[in-house]
């Protein structure tokens, strides 16, 4: 499946759920079936800094594509990164690279990250 088809694939799935309540409690799903990292890899350096969550990101390339797993302390902020890791990990470089962001604002989720900015959304809640 292509980056498009999978984002595409997301935005029908959140044009499914009608209010914000189902789409947290799906993200939140989404965030309970991450892999997530083993606590060698939840290091400075793959932590994503200006979070109020703590949100670690591992990327390695292999045979041409990249792949990514997260992890989170933070329930919603572990979904999205789940969410993002579902889309983008195992593509090439070029292509993620080439793929919109738009999908963000088709589901709702900048609104989101706009409501909070003065503070960052820690899923704790």
């Amino acid at each position: 499946m292509t980056i498009k088809e999978k984002q595409d694939s997301i935005i029908k799935d959140f044009e499914f759920l009608e209010d914000w309540e189902q789409k947290y409690e799906y993200l939140i799903d989404l965030g309970k079936e991450l892999k997530g990292l083993p606590e060698d890899k939840k290091t400075d350096e793959n932590l994503i800094k200006g979070c109020q969550s703590k949100v670690w990101i591992d990327a390695s390339f292999q045979e041409g594509k990249l792949f990514f797993n997260a992890d989170s302390d933070g329930i919603l902020p572990k979904g999205i990164v789940a969410l993002l890791v579902s889309i983008y990990s195992g593509h090439p470089t070029k292509e993620i690279l080439d793929s919109d962001f738009d999908f963000i604002a088709k589901i709702g989720l900048s609104r989101v990250f706009v409501a909070f900015p003065s503070q960052r959304i820690n899923g704790n809640d």
